[in-house]
């Protein structure tokens, strides 16, 4: 059986080929929809998040500062290697949509490999960070500067292990109704975390750096 049998036909029923295939039937899109409540709530966490550490900014106890803290090249290396992933992650969707299992795959894949990128960088910041004495507890600046970006990785690296589960599932089963819909929700997060970095990228490390 092809693949674009498989994303057409879900291994059983014929569908609508004029509806993607995420949406071939009620469940899903009432759980597509249930996501986009759940990215709601978790845009209220990085919102507070985002309050804390600009009121907690200058609050740097004589500690680092941010200009003297965060690494030019390593975050943008972070940016690149997050922002590009967005890109290889709506590719994954768009082979999806053509019913590729094998391209849809390798992109996913690659989606996984910059993921893992970043989250390399950033455990790396934060090692040489905590190794120089810059402590959740050294400062109110540096207490907030953690939490908001740590949380954002441990997003990612939920968001990693999802994809992944994902790819095996794929592999296994085809392109369905069920896998489409569990990678198109995937893929919303992703881009969701893509934009939070954005903000994070331009609030804390290009506006810490400046100022």
């Amino acid at each position: 059986m092809s693949d674009a049998h498989t994303a057409v036909h879900g291994g059983h029923h014929p569908v609508d080929p004029s509806v993607p295939v995420e949406y071939h039937n009620e469940e899903n899109s009432l759980r597509i929809a249930g996501f986009w409540v759940f990215l709601g709530s978790d845009l209220v966490l990085f919102s507070c998040l985002f309050a804390t550490y600009v009121v907690m900014h200058g609050r740097t106890a004589g500690g680092p500062t941010s200009s003297q803290l965060f690494d030019v090249t390593g975050f943008t290396i972070e940016t690149i290697a997050l922002l590009f992933s967005s890109f290889t992650c709506g590719l994954a969707t768009y082979e999806m949509r053509r019913g590729n299992r094998n391209a849809m795959v390798m992109w996913l894949l690659i989606t996984i490999a910059l993921g893992l990128v970043f989250i390399g960088f950033e455990v790396t910041e934060f090692v040489q960070d905590v190794s120089s004495g810059a402590r959740m507890q050294t400062s109110g600046f540096l207490s907030a500067f953690f939490t908001l970006v740590g949380t954002h990785g441990c997003h990612v690296s939920m968001g990693i292990l999802w994809m992944s589960g994902l790819v095996v599932q794929l592999l296994r089963r085809g392109i369905t109704p069920i896998t489409a819909r569990k990678v198109f929700i995937v893929s919303i997060y992703w881009h969701f975390l893509d934009a939070v970095w954005i903000f994070i990228f331009t609030v804390v490390y290009l506006t810490g750096k400046v100022l």
